[in-house]
């Protein structure tokens, strides 16, 4: 870190998740003057005397702090910042009062307040704010929220709520409310105040809401997610007035069955995503899911889903009932897992010529399903989980050119030694197994000790003619910036930089 304060024309710093970051560390980069953007989110070591190292840089435009040491009286230190734009303060303890200093943050339009102690006296102080555009409040007291004029993002998950924007004036232009998890008090009063019709992503997952009339002037939704909460067939019209703008809808976890499905057709002609992950629907479904031409990604997993219908009267199977996916032309994604598909069941996804994700887990699959999977040409991830495939199977395996991921994960009857011809003929392709992580254990212990051997060979001439390189004349030396005891400190600090031998690890190639 004291070698950055020499970088003087450094705008944007992301130290996320350096552990071994403390505050002398941030002191390294004070006066560089040029830099705009510092993140230090969850670099815990940093305290209330970092934040007073970084309020001395008065150019900083954005800062992430989420998750450190920083205490509310650290916080309040924050309000000297005046050209802020971007602040997030996710996890700190914030309180009212530490939000009652960063008034003079005027330009501020991006806050993050997740897990803060604010509470409805602290949320009347974001009327201050007047450039405001997106606040996250998840995991925080406040039941009823202010009137922001400019507020287009909101993030209110797993609070309890009364009232959204309740207030006087221009109603805020809401685009994005997300109220995951959310307890919801009084369900007509808390959307009572909101500009619905301009709202384009809505998320109630894992909610309590279960009067989905809210939904019916959502003209222009574009985004909704109702996983996880009460939705159920009988509600589906709702979805229905809402349908013409929608290009993502999440349903897994729900009540729906395929007659819900059904009653959609016809009514979301833009939808491009599909989740109907762990409900009802079975393969009747997807007759109707193949009536909907603009679907891209779907996810079908851990439903009743069998590929395939019995003839009435006896155990024959009638054609697959993938065979209804032919006609979705724009189809890339597709998520089977945890359904009853055989290997003669995936014939039909042949025809998906722009299919470039498939996730299969099924214990009935067998060599079959690779064969018949190399023909698909744009396939870049296949997932085929606990399935009967032996090692002469992939041995046979010719897999697409455009292939890169292979996840073969549970397919017990697989050998180190088929894998590893695999590997060999097919490099560019990674197959995730659990013999491939013993493999590369294995792998790379032997590269760490062609490493040593290269470092003792190459060591002396590179060294030599790194001697030669001239320092840059605008190079300052950051040591100068301790005296000869904070050396000292920082030389027996358990961060000071060790070296490779001293710490038991290999020193790596240039």
């Amino acid at each position: 870190m004291a070698y950055l304060g020499a970088f003087r024309y450094l705008r944007s710093l992301n130290l996320g998740d350096c552990h071994r970051i403390n505050n002398s560390a941030v002191w390294s980069i004070v006066g560089m003057t040029s830099l705009k953007e510092v993140d230090l989110s969850r670099c815990m070591k940093v305290t209330d005397a970092g934040v007073k190292h970084l309020i001395s840089i008065s150019t900083l435009e954005k800062l992430w702090i989420p998750e450190t040491g920083v205490t509310a009286n650290g916080v309040a230190l924050l309000a000297s910042l005046k050209n802020l734009s971007v602040l997030d303060l996710g996890g700190l303890p914030v309180t009212d009062s530490a939000l009652n200093s960063l008034q003079a943050l005027t330009k501020l339009r991006y806050l993050d307040l997740w897990g803060s102690k604010i509470s409805n006296q602290g949320a009347l102080v974001l009327q201050r704010f007047p450039k405001l555009s997106f606040l996250n409040l998840a995991w925080t007291n406040v039941t009823r929220f202010p009137n922001l004029s400019a507020l287009e993002c909101l993030n209110m998950s797993n609070c309890t709520i009364d009232s959204i924007l309740e207030g006087n004036g221009d109603k805020a232009p809401l685009l994005k409310l997300v109220c995951a998890g959310a307890t919801f008090m009084n369900e007509a009063e808390a959307f009572l105040y909101i500009k619905t019709s301009s709202l384009s992503l809505l998320d109630v997952s894992k909610s309590s809401l279960s009067r989905f009339g809210v939904l019916a002037d959502m003209k222009m939704l574009e985004h909704l997610d109702l996983s996880s909460g009460t939705m159920g067939d009988d509600s589906v019209e709702m979805i229905v007035c809402i349908g013409a703008n929608l290009k993502n809808l999440n349903l897994s976890s729900t009540r729906v069955s395929s007659v819900g499905i059904g009653i959609l057709v016809g009514h979301v002609p833009k939808l491009e995503n599909l989740s109907l992950s762990h409900t009802a629907i079975d393969d009747v479904a997807l007759s109707y899911i193949g009536l909907m031409p603009s679907l891209k990604v779907i996810d079908l997993s851990n439903t009743n889903i069998k590929g395939f219908f019995l003839q009435p009267g006896t155990e024959s199977h009638v054609d697959s009932t993938l065979t209804a996916l032919q006609n979705l032309s724009y189809l890339e994604s597709l998520n089977l897992e945890h359904t009853q598909v055989r290997d003669p069941d995936l014939h039909p996804l042949l025809s998906c010529k722009k299919l470039s994700h498939l996730s299969l887990k099924c214990a009935s699959l067998t060599d079959a399903t690779l064969h018949l999977l190399s023909s698909l040409p744009k396939l870049t991830t296949l997932h085929v989980r606990d399935a009967v495939l032996t090692s002469n199977g992939l041995d046979a395996f010719s897999p697409p050119t455009t292939l890169r991921v292979l996840d073969l994960m549970g397919c017990w009857l697989l050998t180190e030694d088929a894998i590893s011809q695999f590997l060999k003929k097919h490099p560019q392709v990674e197959i995730q197994h659990e013999i491939v992580q013993n493999l590369s254990t294995e792998q790379q212990t032997i590269s760490n000790r062609l490493s040593t051997s290269q470092q003792s060979l190459k060591g002396p001439q590179r060294n030599k003619k790194q001697g030669n390189l001239p320092m840059p004349e605008f190079f300052v030396d950051q040591r100068l910036k301790y005296n000869r005891e904070e050396l000292l400190a920082l030389q027996f600090s358990p961060l000071s930089l060790q070296s490779p031998h001293d710490a038991g690890s290999v020193t790596p190639n240039v």
